[in-house]
């Protein structure tokens, strides 16, 4: 169920992800949900309620980097910020983010600051991902590690940036 959940909230990300190709933008989307938590029986850890319709939707963007002429417009960036402003605070505890491509370093800085509790991410990222490649979420000096969930609806996110790409290379070339 959880594996629904999360597909459900990836395929959004996805969307997002497409509407930044559109703009020109590398296609990058994402989103931050606040799950509804269901009573925890027997003194056992609560869990999150699995039907999509239940979360809140705190935040979602694609990359605007280019558009905004900003090196930090990011769509974690956006996302974050938007979901600071719906929650009022700036600790996101308990909430999951969804992103099509792994956070670069300065986006999983930000997650672990937020206390974001889940990332999710479709693609990583083998050279400046924020997790594989440069450990950020599990060091050690840092006060907080998100649970990382990676591979979610991948072939797709991988698709979208392929296709970028392709398109930007050929229009390279002519």
């Amino acid at each position: 169920m959880e594996q629904d959940f999360d597909r459900y909230f990836m395929a959004m990300a996805l969307r997002e992800a497409e509407k930044a190709a559109a703009d020109g933008e590398v296609p990058t989307g994402c989103v931050v949900v606040e799950p509804s938590w269901l009573p925890s029986p027997n003194g056992q850890e609560p869990a999150f309620d699995p039907d999509p319709a239940t979360a809140r939707i705190l935040g979602r963007a694609h990359n605007q980097t280019e558009g905004l002429q900003d090196a930090t417009a990011h769509a974690e960036m956006l996302a974050l910020s938007a979901a600071f402003a719906a929650k009022g605070a700036w600790r996101l505890t308990g909430t999951r983010l969804y992103v099509t491509k792994e956070p670069c370093p300065m986006c999983a800085g930000a997650i672990i600051l937020a206390r974001v509790g889940t990332v999710v991410w479709g693609l990583d990222d083998p050279k400046r991902g924020g997790g594989t490649t440069f450990n950020i979420f599990d060091h050690p000096g840092i006060n907080h590690h998100p649970t990382i969930v990676r591979g979610v609806l991948g072939e797709p996110c991988k698709a979208v940036l392929q296709s970028f790409f392709r398109a930007r290379r050929a229009r390279a070339s002519e």
